[in-house]
């Protein structure tokens, strides 16, 4: 999916980058960040940039400063936060709310930022609840923090928390079947890459117009 527009935004961690694919008429905004280690030209965001606009969600997927200038690593959480803040007023600028997003990394960032920068919702794909085989590092406080509507989208075998680990709070859980982190299936998997990412799709495309 091209986007029909690219937007460098200076900040103080370097440019960031929104990759803007717009509604016709749009009733919202979807900002959506990236993890730690791919960009937003993952698949489950990508799908989403080419079919919510058709239903009057513009989408803008972020990059973050640090992957624009070519780095590899992703910096603290704090630098992180930081730039988001700083790019927000981009966003509000469009006009329609702004729902805050992202996958993995960037669900983090949505989720620690969305109640002070004023976003309408939280969708939060991958979200990362505890680092691989450590639960007890839980992650929970930030989801249930967001203190606005929110939608996690998780992959059943994801290794960074799967569906039935997440603990009872404010927000809508939709589990993707034998989906993992990258909402990628095994090839013996009884559903199809492009099936588990429609049940992502589908969830996020009936969960936004009930955004109030």
């Amino acid at each position: 999916m091209t986007a029909d527009r690219s937007q460098n935004v200076p900040t103080a961690q370097g440019e960031a980058r929104i990759h803007w694919h717009r509604a016709d008429r749009p009733e919202r905004v979807l900002a959506l960040g990236h993890g730690a280690g791919a960009g937003t030209a993952t698949r489950d965001l990508l799908a989403l940039a080419g079919e919510l606009p058709r239903s009057g969600t513009t989408v803008a997927l972020v990059e973050q400063p640090w992957r624009v200038a070519g780095k590899k690593l992703a910096p603290a959480p704090k630098s992180l936060d930081a730039a988001w803040r700083e790019l927000w007023p981009v966003l509000v600028a469009e006009g329609p709310p702004v729902i805050a997003g992202g996958r993995s990394a960037g669900a983090r960032v949505a989720c620690r930022t969305a109640h002070a920068l004023g976003a309408r919702a939280v969708l939060a794909l991958a979200f990362p609840l505890h680092p691989p085989g450590r639960p007890e590092r839980s992650r929970a406080e930030e989801l249930l923090g967001t203190g606005v509507p929110t939608l996690v989208v998780q992959g059943a075998n994801d290794p960074f928390g799967r569906p039935d680990e997440f603990p009872d709070g404010p927000y809508d859980l939709v589990g993707v079947p034998h989906g993992d982190h990258s909402f990628a299936v095994a090839k013996r998997a009884p559903v199809t890459p492009e099936e588990a990412v429609r049940v992502l799709v589908d969830a996020v495309t009936a969960w936004l117009p009930r955004v109030r």
